[in-house]
């Protein structure tokens, strides 16, 4: 899978986990913040996010400061999944 493909998908993704009704995939600036500005979400969503990462990518992301830095844009999870994750597709 490509990055864009990974990228894709997981807008979809984050969608769903943090019940964003009313945003399409289409709407999501890959290299936008996830946080505060951008999408705007919290410390609650930022739970759901690992929670996604560990059901989908079979990747567990303990470190705060680690995880401050996956999760500050889609394409920086992208980034993290890929290198992280063996060449299996989920």
């Amino acid at each position: 899978m490509t990055q864009e493909e990974l990228i894709e998908q997981l807008k979809s993704q984050i969608i769903e986990a943090v019940d964003l009704t009313d945003v399409k995939p289409a709407d999501i600036d890959p290299d936008a913040p996830l946080f505060v500005e951008g999408l705007g979400l919290d410390s609650i969503d930022a739970i759901e996010l690992v929670l996604l990462l560990q059901k989908h990518y079979g990747i567990k992301l303990e470190d705060p400061r680690k995880r401050r830095e996956v999760l500050t844009s889609v394409r920086a999870m992208a980034k993290f999944i890929q290198d992280n994750q063996s060449n299996t597709d989920n």
